[in-house]
């Protein structure tokens, strides 16, 4: 008898994973009834919701945690802040001067910069993320592998980027970064003939630190969606096994 329930589970959960990976017209409440029939008990909107929200925290505290180190954004080719495109020209023509090593200098302290802030991100973070609705995680849910954090993309930008720009000025401030790129276009600007540049250099490495940190969020929960041991709770796994991107 307890092969035989065993074998009907494994049958079971070979059903759900056709539903969940190929069928597309599958609802959230089908694929719920499914999962219930092999738990032995379904799993509430509320339920989904919260693994949802606890997978994108779990995603903003890694990302965070890895772009606040020492070399976080500087070291990392995926999220490393360039020096401003706007003023591109700044760089290319002190570089032709002689000046190289200032560029760079100013380049590694914007990374330094953004890496300090990146330390006072997650609770920012963390308080957009309650916003989500049941609605929002059943689409979730059935979305690609970066849904959650395109999700939190298009909730929360202009709301992180008024929270978040005072944290990136003052730690702009803090490493010298400001003063640097001051010094850059100062200098810049006394080139004969060249017309003056002074982009916003606090809404820039803004941004692009934010930017930056989705990227790793972003990363986080594609590892969370196909990799079961990347789940941090029972109910994490239980609601992850049914995304079509679960493996």
């Amino acid at each position: 008898m307890k092969k035989a329930n065993r074998a009907i589970r494994i049958l079971s959960l070979f059903v759900l994973i056709s539903l969940v990976g190929f069928s597309t017209s599958c609802t959230s409440q089908q694929i719920a009834g499914v999962l219930g029939s092999i738990t032995g008990a379904p799993l509430t909107k509320e339920e989904i919701a919260k693994a949802l929200k606890d997978a994108l925290v779990q995603g903003v505290v890694k990302g965070t945690g890895l772009a606040s180190k020492d070399g976080g954004y500087f070291n990392n080719g995926l999220i490393k802040i360039p020096f401003p495109k706007d003023a591109e020209k700044v760089a290319t023509k002190l570089r032709s001067i002689g000046l190289g090593s200032e560029v760079d200098r100013f380049v590694k302290t914007l990374n330094r910069g953004a890496e300090e802030a990146a330390k006072e991100a997650a609770p920012i973070f963390k308080s957009a993320i309650t916003s989500m609705s049941i609605k929002d995680a059943y689409e979730i849910l059935k979305g690609d592998k970066d849904a959650a954090t395109q999700y939190l993309i298009k909730a929360t930008t202009s709301q992180l980027m008024t929270k978040f720009k005072p944290v990136v000025s003052k730690n702009l401030s803090k490493v010298n970064a400001t003063r640097y790129y001051g010094d850059l276009v100062g200098k810049y600007n006394k080139i004969p003939f060249v017309q003056n540049v002074n982009p916003d250099l606090d809404n820039y490495a803004t941004e692009l630190a934010i930017e930056g940190l989705f990227k790793l969020v972003a990363q986080e929960e594609s590892n969370i969606r196909s990799n079961i041991s990347a789940r941090s709770s029972e109910l994490m796994k239980k609601v992850f096994a049914q995304a079509p991107q679960a493996q």
